[in-house]
């Protein structure tokens, strides 16, 4: 088995391709692109459309390397089921989940908001996760398609840093995978909240996780 070593932080990331999948986060129209949810709530979409070149050529690369690539929705049922008070009654009531949003309904499967964007839209193959939840572990199928797979390492990506990647970081963590976040593949509406993030992964020899650039990736492989 070849085995890749990535120059990263706190210190080498070692990996072999065929028990290694990408993992992209929530890279959704509401969340990046102008006159969706995101704005509409006030933020500067552009910080994490920045990221899209980034994450696209990571993408491509995880096809060419032959990785298992799995991306990942947040989003609820149309009938809300899957989504308690303590979540859907935060903010605005005009701005909460499920209600009408510039692109459908608020964070509701098929809606067109809701949708990955078409940049890096997923091919046959590719795992499509739907959470109901910040971590992509959290009520899905993720951990039984990955351990069918003999995954044991996973490469991270998409937004935002501190909320859902991070905690889809740390719950992959408590199940015994080791994880790579892409730095210049990841992105905050506030940029310090990402650097503290990055900080905070590989804190105390990577007590989260590893983190780099993705010329190191590419560097590596």
């Amino acid at each position: 088995m070849m085995s890749i070593e990535v120059k990263a932080l706190p210190s080498p990331f070692v990996f072999e391709p065929q028990h290694t999948a990408l993992v992209i986060i929530d890279m959704q129209r509401d969340f990046i692109e102008p006159g969706g949810f995101g704005e509409s709530l006030g933020n500067d979409v552009s910080l994490l459309a920045e990221i899209v070149p980034s994450v696209a050529e990571l993408l491509a690369l995880a096809r060419r390397t032959g990785l298992l690539v799995v991306h990942t929705r947040e989003s609820h049922a149309p009938d809300l089921s899957d989504c308690p008070p303590a979540k859907r009654l935060r903010g605005a009531p005009q701005m909460r989940i499920g209600e009408p949003g510039p692109m459908g309904r608020i964070l509701v499967r098929g809606e067109p908001g809701n949708a990955i964007i078409d940049a890096l839209a997923p091919v046959e193959g590719e795992l499509v996760i739907d959470k109901p939840g910040k971590g992509a572990f959290y009520a899905t199928r993720l951990s039984e398609a990955l351990s069918v797979r003999g995954i044991t390492h996973l490469l991270f990506a998409g937004v935002t840093t501190e909320v859902c990647v991070q905690t889809s970081m740390r719950e992959a963590n408590d199940r015994g995978y080791e994880c790579l976040l892409i730095e210049d593949a990841t992105a905050s509406y506030f940029p310090a909240f990402k650097q503290a993030s990055l900080e905070m992964i590989r804190s105390q020899g990577g007590i989260v996780g590893w983190t780099a650039p993705l010329a190191a990736l590419k560097k590596g492989l």
